[in-house]
């Protein structure tokens, strides 16, 4: 039976000039989970999350959010029920972490409704999930890597969306910080229900923070379901090219890849 979804896409194609990217690709996202989109460089990952939240036009198929195709959505109401991170975001010279985290309440915000009380509990809301609190005022570029991703992090989480999509958010990190923005985006998870989907490198690390797993190859569906059933040495060596072996995480028991 197919996970309940408030985000799918339905035979979704996407063309860069002559390239195909997207195959006819069909997937859904499980509510109140946290999801993996896998696979080796250029199979579709970034472009399918980016696809999710409109900000790539599909060549054919359909992004359906809520039970209606996201593509004739009004953008603003679709910013309120889905947030997206992309990679490597950018920000203005001297940005203070409030200031950043605060743009995440302009699909909030009107010409008549500036900046209100509710507005202020979401971004001090925010902040304290994050860990933030006492570097509000610091500027974005004096904060460490981890740091800085944790109020990019933020600044999705003062959207007050329910669906959160992450591109590649462990990028640039190193280790003990890649695992404290995993740790921090599965305790927001189980804290407050929201679905989580990212694009994520690490094959050992999608096993053991994430429900769900999408593993493409060459702009299609591979395979998906939960780790134990995903990550297994013929979707590596399928996938990957990677002849390895697949034993259980002495600590999660969860799947981890030892190459061969």
């Amino acid at each position: 039976m197919p996970p309940h979804t408030r985000l799918s896409a339905q035979e979704l194609s996407v063309n860069f000039a002559d390239t195909q990217v997207l195959d006819q690709l069909s997937v859904s996202v499980p509510d109140g989970a946290v999801t993996a989109i896998v696979g080796p460089n250029a199979c579709g990952k970034s472009t399918l999350l980016r696809s999710l939240a409109r900000l790539q036009q599909a060549s054919a198929g359909q992004v359906i959010l809520d039970g209606k195709a996201i593509a004739a959505q009004n953008s603003k109401s679709v910013a309120r029920r889905l947030a997206i991170l992309p990679q490597s975001p950018l920000a203005p010279e001297g940005l203070s972490v409030r200031d950043l985290v605060l743009r995440g309440r302009t699909p909030h915000q009107s010409a008549w409704r500036q900046y209100s009380a509710k507005d202020a509990t979401a971004v001090a809301t925010a902040i304290a999930a994050t860990g933030l609190e006492g570097l509000e005022d610091r500027s974005l570029h004096t904060l460490s890597g981890g740091q800085r991703q944790r109020a990019w992090i933020a600044m999705a989480l003062a959207q007050e969306t329910q669906l959160v999509l992450l591109d590649e958010p462990t990028t640039y990190l190193d280790l003990p910080h890649q695992i404290e923005l995993l740790d921090l985006v599965r305790r927001l998870n189980r804290d407050t229900g929201r679905t989580v989907a990212m694009v994520l490198h690490d094959i050992n690390l999608a096993a053991r923070y994430c429900d769900h797993v999408i593993a493409l190859r060459g702009g299609t569906v591979h395979s998906e379901g939960p780790p134990s059933s995903v990550i297994t040495e013929t979707m590596m060596g399928e996938v990957f090219n990677l002849p390895c072996t697949i034993i259980a995480d002495p600590n999660h028991g969860t799947p981890h890849v030892i190459p061969s």
